[in-house]
């Protein structure tokens, strides 16, 4: 067998550059997606150096496209719409036509057809979903009025660029004919594309709607974790592969439907979760396969044309939706989040560009001119949020303090979320995390009269706990900004119930740091997290699986089955390893006192104060 072949190769050289990059992006507090895409750069045929399969990166790059569709129709919230659907439908339909305007004006200017002008606009259209949620979430905007009708205005976006993806392989066979507009048999492929595509989308209403939550059930009560996910990654590409081969719609469209009806099932956030390293690989290598696609020397030969690119996307179309917004009568301050969340392109663009590419509707200059603007404007997004915060005052000084409102409901209390409020709670408990393991200690603290805060990066955890009344602290907890405001300096506990043991580490670590007499309870899934986490600072680290021993023996030894004999290694899997471990004692004799049930420490009492354990064994 030969040790080199170009799919290895190109999937080596993909990731290893991608994750260089992408490290030093995140490094410089810019997208990774900038990293990913000169990754392609370097390993493409416009660079000196090694030069990676194109079309094996393109077909990698298809994977990349319908596991990345999969993770949009996932995510796809039909109720998040519909709660903004007064601004969000109109003011993306608007404004995906006045960025299209102004791109077939330029394509005008350059002599190109009025088609080619009219996927180049397309494509500038339409924002990138990763860029627009990580800028939200970094300043907390997600669960604010702005943030809901940020995201509704992508989901209208992405969903007028699938359509465009369906639609446009027809329109080719259209538009580019000469007597299109007078033989009516020209416009054929068009209504049969309509019809297949409504066929599919039949299908999947009447009958995927049904099935695949259903297989997803069965294969779920399998027990089978690796079948499960197996599961799910053959109904996504499954689907889209049958759309396109037997409804000759897109993969693009099969897989997002294919995850739109996964949404509907009870088990989709387990889908979602056990699918995202998979999808997290892929996307990667489409952003890599994108940017192999990319020639740097448009920036030297044509930087005026790159320039009108990036004047379209950066102030072009921020300009179009802020009045959009404004006329809808909205406050300054959302339609200055609207406008820069908007300032920037990303995946759906690099899709619908190479495929105008590929039907000959665009030049390839179009494609390097999209591509460089999605570059810059990617990495000039938080600039702009910071010009736009520098601008906001000056703005709402000359219109005036007092903005009329609108006829929808009022927006929460707590709109201001840019600015982060630190509790006021003191000798109060610190919940990170309010999932299945977070629920049942905010539980048992409540009922205990321990107070106690929350910090949740779920929207909808966040809105669920704040209608109850719990204070919560809405982000990712491993920032030491959201750590200060939870006040830990005074807090008595922290209990770190997230199950990602890289952001656990260091939650506990920063948590340490901000008060060494702080209690910290983590849990883990293995030895080796168990063992980090201790040597981060954390006084108990709970295994689940121990756990679940544990209360099995113990309920063995309360109904009087005896459990057969434990060996070392069982021992090893049962008894919970402690921080500072003691002298191990000696495990019960069996004349012990059969009433005296097996103790275990692991769990902790809150605001105790013990950094130390005793290793107890249970009995047989």
């Amino acid at each position: 067998m030969p040790h080199y072949t170009p799919l290895i190769a190109t999937i080596v050289a993909g990731l290893v550059l991608a994750f260089i990059l992408g490290s030093i992006a995140h490094r410089l507090r810019i997208s990774p997606l900038v990293g990913y895409l000169l990754a392609g750069v370097i390993a493409g045929p416009h660079t000196p150096g090694f030069v990676a399969d194109q079309a094996l990166a393109h077909e990698l790059a298809e994977l990349g496209v319908i596991l990345l569709m999969f993770g949009v129709g996932l995510h796809f919230s039909l109720k998040d719409l519909l709660s903004v659907r007064a601004i969000a439908i109109p003011g993306a339909i608007v404004q995906i036509a006045a960025a299209t305007l102004m791109g077939m004006a330029m394509a005008h200017f350059l002599g190109w057809t009025w088609v080619a002008g009219f996927v180049f606009g397309l494509a500038l259209s339409v924002a990138s979903t990763v860029v627009l949620l990580r800028a939200l979430q970094e300043r907390r905007l997600i669960e604010t009025e702005r943030g809901r009708i940020a995201v509704g205005w992508l989901i209208v976006e992405d969903l007028a660029m699938v359509l465009a993806l369906v639609l446009l392989p027809a329109l080719a066979s259209v538009i580019m004919a000469t007597d299109a507009v007078t033989n009516p048999v020209m416009w054929e492929p068009i209504a049969i594309t309509f019809g297949k595509v409504a066929a599919f989308v039949i299908v999947m209403l009447v009958i995927g709607q049904r099935v695949i939550p259903w297989v997803l059930h069965w294969v779920a009560h399998t027990g089978s974790r690796e079948l499960f996910r197996l599961a799910v990654l053959a109904i996504a590409i499954g689907i889209a592969y049958a759309a396109s081969t037997w409804f000759g719609a897109s993969f693009a469209l099969g897989a997002f439907f294919a995850g739109m009806m996964m949404s509907e099932s009870p088990l989709s956030q387990r889908a979602a979760e056990e699918t995202l390293p998979l999808r997290d690989a892929f996307a990667v290598l489409f952003f890599v396969s994108v940017g192999m696609l990319f020639n740097p020397a448009i920036v030297v030969n044509h930087p005026w044309l790159l320039a009108g690119t990036i004047f379209i996307i950066i102030f072009g179309k921020s300009l179009a939706a802020y009045l959009i917004v404004r006329a809808f009568r909205y406050p300054t301050s959302t339609a200055l989040v609207i406008s820069a969340s908007l300032a920037q392109i990303g995946e759906f663009s690099f899709i619908l560009a190479g495929l105008g590419v590929t039907l000959k509707l665009m030049p390839q200059t179009g494609l390097d001119l999209i591509l460089a603007g999605a570059i810059i404007s990617i990495m000039a997004n938080p600039f702009v949020f910071q010009a736009l915060d520098w601008l906001k005052p000056k703005l709402e000084a000359r219109k005036g303090k007092g903005e009329e409102k609108i006829a929808t409901p009022a927006p929460v209390p707590d709109e201001p979320a840019a600015v982060l409020e630190p509790t006021k709670m003191r000798n109060h408990a610190v919940v990170v995390g309010y999932g299945r393991v977070g629920s049942h200690i905010g539980d048992g603290l409540r009922q205990a009269g321990v107070p106690y805060l929350v910090i949740e990066d779920r929207p909808e955890i966040v809105k669920q706990l704040r209608a109850r009344g719990i204070e919560v602290i809405f982000g990712n907890a491993a920032s030491p900004e959201l750590l200060a405001a939870a006040n830990l300096t005074e807090a008595r506990t922290l209990f770190v119930a997230i199950p990602e043991s890289f952001e656990a580490g260091q939650i506990v670590e920063q948590g340490r740091k901000a008060n060494p007499s702080i209690e910290i309870i983590a849990r883990a899934h293995s030895d080796a997290e168990q063992s980090n986490l201790n040597r981060l600072g954390a006084n108990y680290t709970v295994m689940g699986e121990r756990e679940i021993a544990q209360g099995m023996l113990d309920y063995s030894s309360r109904t009087s089955v005896t459990p057969g004999p434990i060996t070392d290694a069982t021992e090893a899997n049962i008894v919970v390893i402690k921080t500072e471990p003691e002298p191990r004692e000696e495990a019960p004799k069996d004349d012990a006192p059969k009433d005296e049930a097996p103790k275990t420490e692991a769990s902790g009492q809150a605001g105790s104060g013990e950094a130390d354990q005793k290793t107890v064994t249970p009995s047989s």
